[in-house]
């Protein structure tokens, strides 16, 4: 047995929620995608002391928005996971970051035609190098908020960090 055999993000079981964050029912990562379930995730942007933003590229693996520049790691919370140990988690996992403090920002609903989220944001600051450790993250980089402007109007961004995260770094 692998380590990808292990570990299938398709299996994770996870929650899903009313948007009041109760409760429903915990099924597959796999049947929540491919029914649209409405679930929490987190969300993490990642400054550096110059008040540059960490913007990654996603890997053409990921299950939702392939190959995408994103504003912020962070992902599905799992079933019986708290909000916070599952952003320091992804934190760690996707950019190889821990022992930062996490500034919490907001609650927020995002929903689409390809997903249906109760999201939590944190804000955290690192000047240090980062790791792709579970590869998901292929790519990344700190721009300024001219770049950024630049970007998004460019570059194909995920949905759901344009309309939660942007908001906090574009007033």
């Amino acid at each position: 047995m692998t380590a990808d055999d292990r570990h299938d993000p398709a299996a994770e079981l996870v929650e899903v929620v009313e948007p009041d964050g109760r409760v429903v029912r915990v099924v597959t990562r796999a049947e929540m995608r491919a029914g649209r379930l409405r679930h929490r995730c987190t969300f993490i942007v990642v400054l550096n002391r110059a008040g540059e933003v960490l913007i990654h590229r996603r890997s053409e693996n990921k299950d939702l928005w392939p190959g995408r520049w994103d504003l912020a790691c962070g992902g599905v919370v799992t079933a019986g996971e708290d909000w916070e140990p599952a952003a320091r988690r992804e934190l760690a996992e996707e950019l190889g970051i821990e022992g930062v403090e996490l500034i919490y920002l907001g609650e927020h609903s995002y929903a689409d035609g390809e997903v249906d989220e109760l999201a939590r944001v944190w804000m955290t600051e690192w000047d240090g190098a980062v790791v792709f450790a579970d590869g998901e993250v292929v790519e990344a980089r700190f721009v300024d908020l001219d770049e950024l402007a630049e970007r998004v109007g460019r570059d194909p961004f995920v949905a759901d960090s344009i309309v939660l995260v942007l908001p906090y770094l574009v007033p």
